[in-house]
């Protein structure tokens, strides 16, 4: 591959976008480990598909937020390294496809001409941080999110405590107690508050979705803006010590609750406050950018279809706090749209609106402050580019991962059965394009990408095998999720799992039986009411695949017979790493240390020692096929084995040694003498790995 030569002036930008480069050259080489190298290019936002060659990048886009002039970067590099579509993910960032992973480093550095990031959009660490779309024109919210948001964003983004998990990290912030940013299933959730004039917030923990979704745990009913930094550095301190590591299944911050339980959460988060670097953190609120509203004449235009028009302004107008303004909901058929498109929409928005769209949660665009008077003009503009089908936010806007289309891990179509229900909603079920109440979401695997098992209507991706030891793709059918609001919600129940050609049937029996059965009430206390067993007994017959016909082994959007193909999750994969690497990286990470010690970031050197030597800890672990599981569990077992047996001696135990960490505030004394035990521990380290070496010949 041709070197890659960046022209990115910010140092650090550069150095990043530069060592991918050279870590692909490695790679190319034979001189990287493929694990290594899969978490080194995950954690920069470049992640293998399904088809063999090319990535996926993800771009990082905080709380949705993208002004037009990002998004005309977006599309020239998607046209130039990509085939020219957009996908809008449930996490608010953008994916593009098909991308040469040689090329990336260069594409990288061409986002970055307008502030636009791939960094820490995939692998183990904090993910995008996500808000409500309507944060900051919200008419119930009590402040504007966004700064809080974009402040947490800029702290956690290339910290050295959040960048080798054992699994990633999700943050969501909710501009009111409707709690539409979904605080309940996220690790960190933020609820805006206000007490006593004091700008705060609700904060919700260890929540999930997966195959074992966990509603969160209320941490703080009430906290103060200048403290949810330094809250959560503490969470990803104690995550990043105690979680799983190995076991993927076992990684998130929801499993480590469960075995700890809250109190003892809060107790490991006690024992980490003397290393939190921060004790209060204000967030300046007004300094975050001011709208710029264009000032342009309201041209006059003439609406042919009235009637058409109103039903759009029933479910796409979107009420706003400013007084003359509404938003304006584009609902994107399954998140994708195309670069011309997005190009025309861009300028839109600069000429006659703020000239930024916000992604939303529900893979759609928002464009707030639109001039009341404006509203018909921006109905002919988006009619010209198909965006005017109604229904944004409401039941026929169904949600659906990439499934079988592009990701690794789909077990059967998402996509495809979501356009198939579309229209059959459009078709039989009109007066649902007005219904807010239902949401149907798809994902192609259990892990919940299209957060099915959050919905009212939900379907999960799988398999179904025959007597005859046939293989057809099925969908779990799930019913009964629902948000309550201020972080209360229901998790969905598994209720049957049928041949994916039988959803539609589905879909319908579900809708029929609402309409005759609903009595007025929500969809979710219409379920709770009736009960799991009242569903299951009206759907069951279309479980039965004794009798399965030639369309049912054929999925959705194919053309050929279904063959169930799962590659290799990347989405955070555990890496397993090799002793030599592992000890190489140890050396990287001292390194590092003293580069942040010349920058006086005491407390970023601190931690870089700190896995330093866990890291060389591990690789002799790893050496004698010990668990590795935690990092708490690795500081103990290599105590264990290594340091009681006498095989190595620190003059004292290598737990002391470590966990200093906890027990001092940083500072530029200790993050000095702490990068010093550092060096002596790999010291140590590579000589014994050596005598062994040796002894082994």
């Amino acid at each position: 591959m041709q070197s890659f030569r960046s022209e990115i002036e910010n140092p650090v930008v550069e150095k990043d976008i530069l060592e991918l480069e050279a870590k692909i050259r490695q790679f190319h080489e034979g001189k990287l480990d493929e694990e290594k190298f899969r978490s080194l290019r995950l954690a920069r936002g470049v992640y293998g598909q399904r088809q063999e060659g090319v990535q996926m990048i993800r771009i990082k886009l905080p709380y949705g937020k993208v002004t037009s002039k990002q998004l005309l970067r977006i599309c020239d590099v998607s046209d130039e390294y990509s085939t020219g579509r957009l996908h809008i993910t449930t996490r608010q960032d953008i994916q593009i496809h098909y991308v040469d992973l040689n090329r990336t480093p260069e594409l990288w550095s061409e986002l970055e001409k307008d502030d636009i990031t791939l960094r820490e959009a995939c692998g183990n660490a904090v993910r995008n941080i996500t808000a409500s779309e309507t944060a900051g024109i919200d008419v119930e919210e009590p402040f504007d999110v966004s700064p809080y948001a974009h402040a947490l964003f800029e702290y956690f983004l290339r910290n050295p405590i959040s960048q080798e998990m054992g699994r990633k990290f999700k943050v969501s912030f909710s501009a009111s107690d409707a709690d539409t940013g979904l605080s309940y299933m996220h690790d960190l959730g933020f609820i805006a508050k206000i007490e006593n004039d004091v700008r705060g917030f609700k904060v919700m923990l260890g929540g999930g979705l997966g195959s074992q979704p966990r509603h969160a745990d209320e941490l703080f009913s009430f906290l103060p803006s200048d403290e949810i930094i330094p809250l959560m550095d503490g969470v990803i301190r104690v995550f990043d010590r105690y979680g799983e590591r190995k076991s993927r299944a076992k990684a998130r911050l929801k499993f480590l609750l469960k075995d700890v339980g809250l109190d003892g959460f809060k107790e490991l988060l006690e024992a980490e406050q003397k290393a939190v670097p921060v004790k209060t953190f204000p967030i300046d609120a007004d300094a975050y950018p001011v709208v710029t509203i264009a000032d342009v004449a309201v041209p006059k235009v003439d609406i042919a279809d009235q009637e058409v028009f109103e039903q759009w302004k029933s479910t796409n107008i979107v009420s706003q706090k400013q007084e003359g303004y509404v938003a304006i909901g584009i609902k994107v058929l399954l998140g994708d749209f195309y670069t011309d498109k997005a190009r025309a929409l861009a300028g839109l928005v600069k000429k006659y609106a703020a000239g930024e769209l916000r992604l939303t949660l529900r893979q759609n665009i928002l464009i707030p402050y639109v001039k009341k008077e404006l509203v018909p003009f921006f109905y002919l503009e988006l009619e010209k580019l198909g965006f005017v089908e109604a229904g944004y936010n409401k039941a026929l806007d169904i949600t659906a991962c990439p499934g079988t289309d592009t990701c690794n891990l789909g077990i059967a179509s998402s996509t495809g059965i979501a356009e198939e229900l579309e229209k059959v909603i459009k078709a039989e079920y009109p007066n649902y394009i007005n219904n807010p109440d239902v949401e149907i979401k798809i994902s192609g695997c259990m892990n919940a990408c299209g957060q099915h098992n959050m919905a009212n209507i939900g379907f999960q991706g799988m398999s179904v095998r025959t007597k005859d030891k046939l293989v057809a793709p099925a969908l779990q059918v799930l019913l009964g999720g629902g948000n309550f609001g201020n972080g209360k919600a229901r998790f969905s129940d598994k209720v049957v799992k049928i041949p994916s050609k039988r959803g539609p049937q589905a879909l319908r029996l579900i809708l029929d039986d609402f309409d005759a059965n609903g009595n007025g009430a929500s969809f979710v206390n219409y379920y709770i009411e009736k009960g799991e067993h009242y569903f299951y007994d009206f759907l069951k017959p279309l479980s039965d695949i004794s009798s399965l016909t030639q369309d049912d082994f054929i999925d959705w959007g194919a053309d050929e017979k279904y063959k169930k193909e799962i590659g290799i999750g990347e989405c955070a994969g555990v890496v397993i790493d090799l002793i030599a690497t592992l000890l190489l990286e140890s050396e990287e990470k001292i390194q590092n240390a003293q580069q942040s010690i010349e920058e006086g970031k005491w407390a970023a050197s601190i931690y870089y020692s700190y896995t330093s030597m866990v890291n060389s800890a591990k690789a002799l672990l790893t050496a004698e096929s010990k668990k590795t599981n935690t990092h708490a569990g690795i500081i103990k077992d290599f105590d264990s084995l290594f340091v009681a047996s006498e095989k190595i001696d620190f003059n004292g135990t290598f737990t002391a040694l470590v966990l200093q960490l906890n027990k001092n505030e940083p500072s530029e004394a200790f993050a000095k003498a702490y990068m010093e035990d550092a060096k002596h521990v790999l010291s140590k380290l590579e000589a014994y790995r050596e005598l062994e070496l040796v002894a082994d010949k």
